[in-house]
Protein backbone atom coordinates (compact mmCIF):
# COMPACT_ATOMS: atom_id res chain seq x y z
CA UNK A 1 0.00 0.00 0.00
CA UNK A 2 3.08 1.76 0.30
CA UNK A 3 2.89 3.60 -3.02
CA UNK A 4 -0.66 4.62 -3.05
CA UNK A 5 -0.14 5.98 0.65
CA UNK A 6 2.77 8.20 -0.85
CA UNK A 7 1.11 9.58 -3.89
CA UNK A 8 -2.27 9.99 -1.64
CA UNK A 9 -0.51 11.91 0.76
CA UNK A 10 1.19 13.92 -1.69
CA UNK A 11 -1.77 14.78 -4.11
CA UNK A 12 -4.22 14.99 -1.16
CA UNK A 13 -3.21 15.40 2.16
CA UNK A 14 -0.27 17.94 1.60
CA UNK A 15 -2.24 20.34 -0.59
CA UNK A 16 -5.18 20.54 2.59
CA UNK A 17 -2.63 20.99 5.27
CA UNK A 18 -0.73 23.76 3.33
CA UNK A 19 -3.74 25.53 2.47
CA UNK A 20 -4.77 25.60 6.66
CA UNK A 21 -0.76 26.57 6.87
CA UNK A 22 -1.47 29.26 4.44
CA UNK A 23 -4.60 30.54 5.76
CA UNK A 24 -2.73 32.35 8.97
CA UNK A 25 -0.67 34.45 7.05
CA UNK A 26 -1.16 37.51 4.41
CA UNK A 27 0.74 39.81 2.61
CA UNK A 28 1.46 43.06 4.05
CA UNK A 29 3.76 45.84 2.37
CA UNK A 30 7.08 46.29 3.35
CA UNK A 31 6.57 49.83 4.22
CA UNK A 32 3.56 49.56 7.21
CA UNK A 33 1.06 52.09 7.37
CA UNK A 34 2.22 54.40 5.00
CA UNK A 35 2.37 51.88 2.13
CA UNK A 36 4.66 51.06 -0.61
CA UNK A 37 8.06 48.87 -1.05
CA UNK A 38 7.96 44.77 -1.81
CA UNK A 39 4.58 42.94 -0.73
CA UNK A 40 5.78 40.31 1.93
CA UNK A 41 4.19 37.40 3.57
CA UNK A 42 3.33 38.03 7.81
CA UNK A 43 1.53 36.04 10.03
CA UNK A 44 -2.04 37.28 10.27
CA UNK A 45 -3.57 34.76 12.96
CA UNK A 46 -7.09 34.18 12.57
CA UNK A 47 -7.40 38.03 10.39
CA UNK A 48 -8.12 35.80 7.46
CA UNK A 49 -11.05 33.81 8.62
CA UNK A 50 -12.61 37.25 10.06
CA UNK A 51 -12.39 38.80 7.05
CA UNK A 52 -13.99 35.67 5.32
CA UNK A 53 -16.69 35.32 8.14
CA UNK A 54 -17.48 38.65 8.38
CA UNK A 55 -17.03 39.89 4.50
CA UNK A 56 -21.13 39.95 2.80
CA UNK A 57 -19.85 39.10 -0.61
CA UNK A 58 -18.90 35.48 0.52
CA UNK A 59 -22.59 34.95 2.26
CA UNK A 60 -24.11 36.16 -1.03
CA UNK A 61 -22.19 33.75 -2.64
CA UNK A 62 -23.11 31.39 -0.29
CA UNK A 63 -26.56 32.18 -0.39
CA UNK A 64 -26.43 31.91 -4.61
CA UNK A 65 -24.92 28.42 -4.27
CA UNK A 66 -27.29 26.72 -1.48
CA UNK A 67 -30.12 28.18 -3.78
CA UNK A 68 -29.07 27.03 -6.70
CA UNK A 69 -28.54 23.41 -4.91
CA UNK A 70 -31.85 23.14 -3.57
CA UNK A 71 -33.24 23.49 -7.05
CA UNK A 72 -30.81 21.74 -8.86
CA UNK A 73 -29.65 18.87 -7.24
CA UNK A 74 -32.88 17.17 -6.88
CA UNK A 75 -33.79 17.87 -10.39
CA UNK A 76 -31.15 16.48 -11.32
CA UNK A 77 -31.11 13.00 -9.02
CA UNK A 78 -34.56 12.81 -10.11
CA UNK A 79 -33.63 12.45 -13.65
CA UNK A 80 -30.84 10.19 -13.29
CA UNK A 81 -32.88 7.89 -11.45
CA UNK A 82 -35.90 7.80 -14.10
CA UNK A 83 -32.92 7.49 -16.78
CA UNK A 84 -31.53 4.04 -14.86
CA UNK A 85 -35.07 2.88 -14.25
CA UNK A 86 -35.81 2.46 -17.89
CA UNK A 87 -32.56 0.67 -18.72
CA UNK A 88 -33.13 -1.51 -15.80
CA UNK A 89 -36.47 -2.18 -17.50
CA UNK A 90 -37.60 -3.79 -20.64
CA UNK A 91 -38.72 -0.98 -22.18
CA UNK A 92 -35.60 0.00 -23.38
CA UNK A 93 -33.95 -2.11 -26.26
CA UNK A 94 -30.06 -1.58 -27.56
CA UNK A 95 -29.02 -1.19 -23.53
CA UNK A 96 -25.58 -0.19 -23.89
CA UNK A 97 -26.24 2.44 -26.25
CA UNK A 98 -28.23 4.43 -24.21
CA UNK A 99 -26.03 3.28 -21.09
CA UNK A 100 -23.06 5.27 -23.28
CA UNK A 101 -25.43 8.75 -24.83
CA UNK A 102 -26.68 9.24 -20.67
CA UNK A 103 -22.99 8.82 -19.41
CA UNK A 104 -21.07 10.92 -22.64
CA UNK A 105 -21.57 14.31 -21.25
CA UNK A 106 -19.91 13.98 -18.11
CA UNK A 107 -16.72 12.43 -20.43
CA UNK A 108 -16.39 15.69 -21.38
CA UNK A 109 -14.31 18.28 -19.48
CA UNK A 110 -16.33 20.77 -17.61
CA UNK A 111 -15.04 23.78 -18.79
CA UNK A 112 -14.99 22.51 -22.48
CA UNK A 113 -18.86 21.55 -22.02
CA UNK A 114 -19.36 25.34 -20.08
CA UNK A 115 -17.95 26.84 -23.32
CA UNK A 116 -20.37 24.76 -25.67
CA UNK A 117 -23.31 25.78 -23.48
CA UNK A 118 -21.95 29.42 -23.22
CA UNK A 119 -22.12 29.48 -27.37
CA UNK A 120 -25.82 27.86 -27.28
CA UNK A 121 -26.59 30.77 -24.94
CA UNK A 122 -25.12 33.64 -27.41
CA UNK A 123 -27.93 35.58 -28.68
CA UNK A 124 -26.19 36.30 -31.77
CA UNK A 125 -24.42 32.47 -32.70
CA UNK A 126 -27.22 30.57 -30.72
CA UNK A 127 -29.41 28.40 -32.96
CA UNK A 128 -31.43 27.62 -29.71
CA UNK A 129 -31.90 31.27 -28.51
CA UNK A 130 -32.81 32.08 -32.87
CA UNK A 131 -35.40 29.19 -32.73
CA UNK A 132 -37.16 30.27 -29.67
CA UNK A 133 -36.96 33.95 -31.42
CA UNK A 134 -38.91 32.89 -34.69
CA UNK A 135 -41.67 31.10 -32.02
CA UNK A 136 -41.98 34.47 -30.66
CA UNK A 137 -39.82 33.91 -27.01
CA UNK A 138 -36.76 36.67 -26.64
CA UNK A 139 -35.22 34.84 -24.06
CA UNK A 140 -31.55 35.95 -22.46
CA UNK A 141 -29.88 33.26 -20.55
CA UNK A 142 -27.67 35.91 -19.31
CA UNK A 143 -30.07 38.00 -17.91
CA UNK A 144 -30.09 38.42 -13.84
CA UNK A 145 -32.78 35.04 -12.96
CA UNK A 146 -31.90 33.12 -15.82
CA UNK A 147 -28.04 33.16 -15.51
CA UNK A 148 -28.37 30.55 -12.43
CA UNK A 149 -30.99 28.19 -14.33
CA UNK A 150 -28.50 28.17 -17.31
CA UNK A 151 -25.64 27.12 -15.53
CA UNK A 152 -28.10 25.06 -13.84
CA UNK A 153 -29.10 23.38 -17.30
CA UNK A 154 -24.93 22.71 -17.58
CA UNK A 155 -24.71 21.24 -14.19
CA UNK A 156 -27.98 18.84 -14.75
CA UNK A 157 -26.23 17.89 -18.28
CA UNK A 158 -23.09 17.45 -17.19
CA UNK A 159 -23.56 15.14 -14.12
CA UNK A 160 -27.48 13.24 -14.59
CA UNK A 161 -24.98 10.30 -16.60
CA UNK A 162 -22.69 9.71 -13.54
CA UNK A 163 -25.44 10.06 -11.42
CA UNK A 164 -27.68 7.46 -13.35
CA UNK A 165 -24.94 4.71 -13.23
CA UNK A 166 -24.85 5.10 -9.37
CA UNK A 167 -28.40 4.52 -9.39
CA UNK A 168 -28.03 1.66 -12.11
CA UNK A 169 -25.31 -0.51 -10.12
CA UNK A 170 -27.57 -0.43 -7.28
CA UNK A 171 -31.27 -1.50 -9.34
CA UNK A 172 -28.74 -4.49 -10.93
CA UNK A 173 -27.70 -5.50 -7.67
CA UNK A 174 -31.56 -6.19 -6.73
CA UNK A 175 -32.01 -10.50 -6.70
CA UNK A 176 -34.19 -10.69 -9.38
CA UNK A 177 -36.16 -13.52 -7.59
CA UNK A 178 -37.98 -10.49 -5.59
CA UNK A 179 -39.41 -9.02 -9.68
CA UNK A 180 -40.42 -12.92 -10.04
CA UNK A 181 -42.02 -12.78 -6.59
CA UNK A 182 -44.26 -9.49 -7.29
CA UNK A 183 -45.01 -10.73 -10.88
CA UNK A 184 -46.76 -14.20 -9.93
CA UNK A 185 -48.18 -11.99 -7.19
CA UNK A 186 -49.80 -9.81 -10.34
CA UNK A 187 -47.97 -6.93 -9.61
CA UNK A 188 -47.17 -4.58 -13.09
CA UNK A 189 -43.86 -3.20 -14.07
CA UNK A 190 -44.70 0.54 -12.28
CA UNK A 191 -45.63 -1.38 -8.90
CA UNK A 192 -42.16 -3.23 -9.31
CA UNK A 193 -40.16 0.61 -9.59
CA UNK A 194 -42.42 1.96 -7.17
CA UNK A 195 -42.11 -1.13 -4.29
CA UNK A 196 -39.11 -2.51 -4.98
CA UNK A 197 -36.66 -0.86 -7.35
CA UNK A 198 -36.74 2.49 -5.40
CA UNK A 199 -37.04 1.70 -2.02
CA UNK A 200 -33.87 -0.76 -2.75
CA UNK A 201 -31.64 2.07 -4.21
CA UNK A 202 -32.32 4.56 -1.27
CA UNK A 203 -28.26 3.44 -0.14
CA UNK A 204 -27.41 4.71 -3.76
CA UNK A 205 -30.08 8.14 -3.47
CA UNK A 206 -28.02 9.31 -0.68
CA UNK A 207 -24.22 8.76 -1.70
CA UNK A 208 -25.59 10.52 -4.92
CA UNK A 209 -27.49 13.61 -3.17
CA UNK A 210 -24.13 13.79 -1.12
CA UNK A 211 -21.42 13.60 -4.05
CA UNK A 212 -23.87 16.11 -5.29
CA UNK A 213 -24.52 18.60 -2.87
CA UNK A 214 -20.64 18.62 -2.32
CA UNK A 215 -19.68 19.19 -5.64
CA UNK A 216 -22.37 21.59 -6.27
CA UNK A 217 -21.61 24.19 -3.49
CA UNK A 218 -18.10 24.13 -5.06
CA UNK A 219 -19.60 25.89 -7.80
CA UNK A 220 -17.22 27.10 -10.34
CA UNK A 221 -16.52 26.10 -14.06
CA UNK A 222 -20.20 27.48 -15.03
CA UNK A 223 -20.18 30.42 -13.62
CA UNK A 224 -15.83 31.20 -14.40
CA UNK A 225 -16.81 30.46 -18.36
CA UNK A 226 -20.52 32.43 -18.63
CA UNK A 227 -18.76 35.61 -17.14
CA UNK A 228 -17.04 35.58 -20.34
CA UNK A 229 -20.02 36.21 -21.97
CA UNK A 230 -21.80 38.18 -19.05
CA UNK A 231 -19.62 40.98 -17.42
CA UNK A 232 -22.53 41.27 -15.25
CA UNK A 233 -21.28 38.23 -13.09
CA UNK A 234 -19.11 39.43 -10.22
CA UNK A 235 -15.85 38.16 -9.15
CA UNK A 236 -17.38 37.07 -6.07
CA UNK A 237 -20.18 35.57 -7.54
CA UNK A 238 -19.27 32.07 -5.59
CA UNK A 239 -17.06 31.64 -3.28
CA UNK A 240 -14.76 29.69 -5.60
CA UNK A 241 -14.95 32.41 -8.01
CA UNK A 242 -14.11 34.47 -4.89
CA UNK A 243 -11.32 32.59 -4.06
CA UNK A 244 -9.41 32.18 -7.19
CA UNK A 245 -9.96 36.24 -8.02
CA UNK A 246 -8.49 36.75 -3.89
CA UNK A 247 -5.39 34.89 -5.02
CA UNK A 248 -5.37 36.42 -8.77
CA UNK A 249 -5.03 39.98 -6.73
CA UNK A 250 -8.27 41.41 -8.60
CA UNK A 251 -9.82 41.44 -5.16
CA UNK A 252 -8.90 43.02 -2.13
CA UNK A 253 -7.33 41.42 0.15
CA UNK A 254 -5.40 39.47 -2.11
CA UNK A 255 -2.75 36.75 -1.35
CA UNK A 256 -3.05 32.76 -1.01
CA UNK A 257 -4.11 33.64 2.56
CA UNK A 258 -7.12 34.92 2.45
CA UNK A 259 -7.91 32.71 -0.83
CA UNK A 260 -7.41 29.40 1.48
CA UNK A 261 -9.25 30.65 4.50
CA UNK A 262 -12.18 31.12 1.87
CA UNK A 263 -11.59 27.66 0.80
CA UNK A 264 -11.14 26.29 4.47
CA UNK A 265 -14.79 27.75 5.34
CA UNK A 266 -16.31 26.19 2.32
CA UNK A 267 -15.08 23.07 3.09
CA UNK A 268 -16.29 23.08 6.45
CA UNK A 269 -19.67 24.55 4.80
CA UNK A 270 -20.02 21.77 2.57
CA UNK A 271 -19.19 19.17 5.44
CA UNK A 272 -21.43 20.68 7.66
CA UNK A 273 -24.64 20.53 4.57
CA UNK A 274 -23.74 16.74 3.73
CA UNK A 275 -23.44 15.50 7.04
CA UNK A 276 -26.55 17.49 8.15
CA UNK A 277 -28.54 15.72 4.40
CA UNK A 278 -27.32 12.22 6.14
CA UNK A 279 -28.54 12.74 9.47
CA UNK A 280 -32.52 14.00 8.09
CA UNK A 281 -32.35 11.37 5.91
CA UNK A 282 -31.83 8.73 8.24
CA UNK A 283 -34.30 10.22 10.38
CA UNK A 284 -36.88 10.16 7.65
CA UNK A 285 -36.10 6.48 6.99
CA UNK A 286 -36.12 5.23 10.33
CA UNK A 287 -39.85 6.78 10.95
Amino acid sequence: MAPFMILFAVVFLFPIFYAIYSSFFKQQSSGGAYGGGELKTVFAGFANYQYVLTSSEFWTGIGRVILYTLFQVPIMIGLALLFALLIDSFIVKHVSFYRLSYFLPYAIPGVVAAIVWVYLYNPQLSPIVKGLKALGWDVNFFADGWNLLSMANITTWTFTGYNMLIFLAALQAIPHDLYEAARLDGCTGFQIATKIKIPNVRGAALLAMLLSIVGTIQLFNEPQIMQTADPGIPKYFTPMMMALNTMKGSMSPQGAGPASAISIVMAIIAGILAVAYFLADRKVNKA
